[in-house]
């Protein structure tokens, strides 16, 4: 999962409600549109937090930063039917998003990890209010193996288990570099907390998405052919799709690509500068 460097928000960013015709979201919003307005999509059990490194830098720069939490996660909410996240709705929920966030110059849509593959279904249903669209660390198709793994485990446990049982469970199996020892008491006590305010219902579905998900390259191939503006993202490495695996897609569709280096499965958070200048280098390729 994500963890954001930081948990406060910046000087002039705000946390509210935006309505949409979908119902309300919980997102962190900061800038002015000078040059556009960015759309941010956060990934599984992830939330608009993990977007907190982002805020300045691309707000300084002249764009209008919305970062979301979708439906069903974190403050957002949502219903406890696995039907109402299947991606066809959390599609729609991201095109709702554009018609109120859109409207003051180009909006650049910006998918991390799961929200990648929702924001390209979205862009895929109707690209017409976007300028451009980013996958950030998110592969063509199903995660890794090791992910495929994990995810199996956690829908076993849903149905029988407690969220706080299985956050017990899930910390047990990450990694050593991603202990609570390595990551700020205040931080880890926001990942705790956030991953009990997820509907399950939510987790469930959106995990079966990473399971199955199909491979969509040439879909983005004919959109980037159309003349729709594709930039790929990654770190230096990743544990859900390989690096290479996210190279050899933006290179099928013709895509922009950047490594951001010493970032891994999130460099919106573990390398938020450097990224902005990949986001705002990529944007302005877009509008030129």
């Amino acid at each position: 999962m994500s963890r954001p460097p930081v948990l406060d928000l910046p000087p002039g960013a705000r946390a509210h409600r935006l309505a949409t015709e979908r119902g309300p979201f919980a997102v962190h919003d900061m800038g002015d549109p000078t040059r556009g307005t960015a759309l941010l999509i956060p990934g599984f059990t992830g939330s608009k937090e993990d977007f907190l490194g982002l805020l300045e830098p691309l707000s300084r720069d002249g764009f209008r930063v919305i970062a979301v939490d979708g439906r069903g996660q974190y403050e957002s909410g949502g219903p406890l039917d696995e039907a109402a996240y299947a991606q066809e709705e959390l599609a729609a929920d991201v095109l709702a998003l554009s018609r109120v966030c859109g409207g003051d110059g180009p909006l650049h849509l910006v998918g991390h990890s799961l929200g990648g593959l929702v924001s390209r279904a979205a862009v895929l249903t109707d690209r017409e209010p976007f300028a451009s669209l980013t996958l950030l660390s998110s592969g063509p198709g199903a995660v890794c193996p090791a992910q495929q793994s994990r995810l199996k485990m956690l829908l076993g446990a849903l149905p029988v288990m407690e969220m706080e049982d299985i956050w017990r469970a899930m910390r047990e199996l990450d990694p050593p570099e991603a202990a609570d020892e390595v990551t700020p008491p205040a931080v880890a006590e926001f990942l705790h907390h956030r991953w009990l305010a997820n509907v399950p219902e939510q987790l469930a579905a959106t995990a079966r998405q990473l399971l199955a998900e199909p491979d969509r390259t040439a879909e983005l191939a004919a959109l980037t052919g159309a003349g729709m503006p594709v930039h790929v993202v990654s770190g230096e490495s990743d544990y859900v799709w390989p690096v290479a695996e996210m190279g050899a897609m933006a290179s099928a569709i013709g895509a922009r690509r950047t490594v951001v280096v010493g970032a891994d499965h999130s460099p919106n958070a573990e390398q938020p500068q450097q990224t902005a200048r990949a986001l705002i280098a990529g944007w302005a390729t877009a509008v030129s």
